[in-house]
């Protein structure tokens, strides 16, 4: 049995991540290749449950450090539960968000030291890498706009602007420092960047075939 890929979607908030997903979903089903789509924090009903405290505001702000443990302590269980026996089963993984984005909220973000996110990377997830990320950028001011006009705003999306340009330069020099990046302009008219990705994921299914 063939192993199954990880393939994460990263970006700020407003990137079009939902709708990237579902051009990647179509072309997998056209291709014929078995997958599952999941999320950050999120995919197992612990991690659901973690989202939820993640996501809602609260009087007392959360310790950045806290934030992170609760990241990787649902990540954890989902790598256990749902990515790591899925890919052995073959399946592919679409994941929206993984450990990138704690580098970039949690870290270009919130300040917290890189070094202490790959050290903890290292010790609970030890055997998991992407072996694709799509990286949808976006402007900021861009994405909150557009994540505004979508719903109410969370507890991420209501931070300020300044939070968001960190984040956003940590995901462009983690793209540069990875080869498994691709890096697409997401602020141009919806059907160009969809016809890009569609593009992109074809090309990565014929890489792994031969």
């Amino acid at each position: 049995m063939l192993r199954g890929r990880l393939i994460t979607i990263e970006g700020l908030e407003g990137a079009g991540k939902s709708t990237s997903i579902d051009t990647i979903a179509t072309q997998l089903n056209d291709h014929g290749v078995p997958f599952i789509t999941t999320r950050e924090p999120g995919g197992t009903d612990l991690g659901e449950n973690v989202r939820k405290i993640l996501l809602a505001h609260a009087d007392i702000p959360m310790h950045a450090m806290t934030e992170l443990l609760l990241m990787f302590a649902a990540r954890v269980e989902h790598v256990d539960k749902i990515i790591t026996p899925a890919i052995e089963a073959g399946r592919w993984v679409i994941c929206d968000r993984f450990t990138d984005s704690s580098y970039a909220y949690q870290g270009g973000g919130r300040g917290l030291a890189l070094e202490d996110i790959a050290t903890l990377e290292s010790i609970l997830i030890p055997d998991i890498k992407p072996d694709y990320t799509l990286m949808l950028d976006v402007p900021v001011e861009e994405g909150l706009a557009r994540a505004g006009r979508h719903s109410s705003l969370d507890r991420f999306e209501q931070e300020e602007v300044a939070f968001f340009e960190r984040a956003r330069q940590v995901f462009l020099k983690r793209s540069e420092a990875h080869d498994r990046f691709y890096v697409i302009d997401a602020a141009r008219e919806v059907a160009s960047v969809q016809e890009d990705i569609a593009q992109w994921i074809v090309s990565v299914i014929r890489e792994t075939s031969t």
